[in-house]
């Protein structure tokens, strides 16, 4: 099977869409929704821009900014746990996927500063 980080983001921001649309909304969830929706859509968003960067700079800051987005994400995914209990199952899902994709894009970046170390000490 082919791993491809570009269609798990972008399937993870259409799973997010998907749940968003079906979740009760009163006052409490609308900031929530509206704060999810940016940062879950974002992660795919800006990883689709570092593939096509037009340098390694920019390459690097686009996968900087997709670790900081995919762990916003998991913040909201469990306050909107906190605020709608009969969700948590979906939202426990979505969550793990959350830490999954956090976890790549925490590696990513660590590889990213490890490669600068070892530049600069050269």
């Amino acid at each position: 099977m082919k791993y491809d980080l570009e269609d798990r983001t972008r399937k993870f921001s259409k799973e997010v869409i998907q749940f968003l649309l079906k979740i009760k909304k009163h006052r409490i969830n609308d900031s929530m929704i509206s704060q999810l929706i940016r940062s879950a859509t974002s992660v795919g968003a800006n990883y689709c821009e570092a593939n096509g960067a037009s340098s390694k700079k920019d390459f690097n800051n686009k996968i900087f900014i997709c670790r900081k987005e995919i762990q916003e994400t998991e913040y909201w995914l469990e306050m909107l746990a906190a605020s709608n209990p009969e969700e948590k199952e979906t939202l426990k899902v979505l969550w793990k996927e959350a830490h999954e994709l956090t976890l790549i894009f925490n590696k990513i970046s660590t590889t990213i500063r490890e490669n600068k170390i070892v530049k600069l000490e050269h």
